[in-house]
């Protein structure tokens, strides 16, 4: 049966694909777009493409229109500035990404590879009709890359740090790994936090309520305020995120304090992976930061038996704490060939210093010699 590619207005409630990550349900891009966070007022212009067959949508590819690079953490601007010099467009461009997630998916949704190149084929006839010089294509998984790597997308590695859960069957079990130096640290950073009387409660997402969400936007906006910027997410967001709780898996950390909530951490639960997104404090407390953000999602992954904690991009500080350096890469077209060659040439060498980084941080990496890096 003959299929169509056609934009796709996710306002449309009767669309809906299988996702498996959290950030690429409906339910989250809705809410982005519902609540105005990623809109053309932030930036942020939704373009999707899918693929329409027999009135059912069976391949979708979120597409955004940019004239900025903001909230994308791939830093582009050193090609934004040469191609300006050069007299040419680099804005608008199109992006394919989750709007200020920073988190491995599929990014091209669909049941086979046929599928998924009809939608990169209509990308780039859309660069071609309205002359958009660059197409970026932010955080694959593995299947996505392949896919991409066939179509001759450009390819610029990064890399982030990831916990990799080694059939640990308690916390301590996981300290095992460490050598005896690094393991006794990290339980003096733990004890500090239980000698002061903290208790950190878990609301998993068939427990979160609106007032969960109100309480915890206060810690989410006082971190942007700090760096003297404005949230990524309006409180909208998290309020409209809510009526699909059972559909992202949110999954948040209070920290407590003589019956005072001071912090908290906000993950999403996937598949196989549980993903650290944000978080917040009122209180400066030494080692809140690390028990909210690594270890309580460790010991959650051990507990519900996830195979990955992907804590956030950067940050070598979580080498020390058991988290493991990954390449990482996204993806990138341009309608000209002189940009794209000079882009790629760049990105060759780049290549280079980033296998270097993850070499040298794999030697940093505090784990006894018995024990092997994935």
């Amino acid at each position: 049966m003959k299929s169509e590619i056609q934009k796709i207005d996710l306002k449309e409630k009767s669309y809906s694909i299988k996702a498996n990550n959290p950030f690429e349900d409906f339910a989250y891009l809705r809410a982005m777009e519902e609540s105005e966070s990623a809109s053309e007022t932030s930036g942020w212009i939704p373009d999707h493409l899918g693929e329409i067959e027999n009135k059912k949508l069976i391949s979708f590819m979120p597409l955004y229109k940019k004239f900025n690079s903001y909230g994308e953490f791939i830093f582009d601007h050193q090609w934004a500035n040469a191609l300006q010099r050069a007299g040419r467009n680099y804005y608008p461009k199109l992006l394919t990404a989750i709007p200020f997630t920073p988190c491995e998916g599929d990014r091209i949704l669909a049941k086979n590879k046929r599928n998924k190149f009809n939608l990169i084929d209509a990308g780039i006839k859309k660069m071609e009709i309205e002359q958009i010089e660059s197409w970026h294509i932010l955080f694959p998984n593995e299947d996505c890359k392949n896919v991409l790597r066939d179509k001759n997308f450009i390819e610029r590695f990064n890399y982030r740090f990831t916990w990799i859960n080694d059939d640990f069957y308690d916390f301590d079990n996981f300290l095992s790994i460490f050598t005896s130096r690094q393991r006794a640290t990290i339980r003096k950073e733990r004890n500090s936090i239980n000698k002061l009387g903290i208790k950190i409660n878990c609301k998993r997402y068939e427990e979160i309520t609106t007032e969960d969400w109100d309480l915890f936007y206060i810690f989410y906006q006082k971190t942007y305020y700090e760096r003297a910027q404005n949230p990524y997410l309006n409180k909208d967001f998290f309020k409209i995120i809510n009526t699909g709780n059972q559909y992202v898996k949110p999954v948040i950390f209070f920290a407590e304090l003589a019956g005072e909530i001071i912090g908290a951490s906000l993950c999403f639960e996937g598949e196989n992976t549980l993903y650290g997104r944000h978080w917040g404090a009122t209180k400066k407390i030494k080692n809140l930061h690390f028990e909210c953000c690594y270890y309580q999602g460790i010991e959650y992954c051990i507990d519900n038996n996830l195979k990955y904690f992907d804590p956030g991009v950067q940050g070598e500080h979580k080498i020390r704490r058991g988290f493991q350096p990954q390449a990482t890469s996204s993806f990138h077209y341009f309608l000209k060939d002189d940009f794209g060659k000079a882009v790629s040439d760049f990105c060759k060498s780049e290549k280079i210093q980033i296998e270097n980084y993850i070499e040298a941080c794999k030697s940093y990496t505090p784990f006894n010699k018995d024990y092997k890096i994935v």
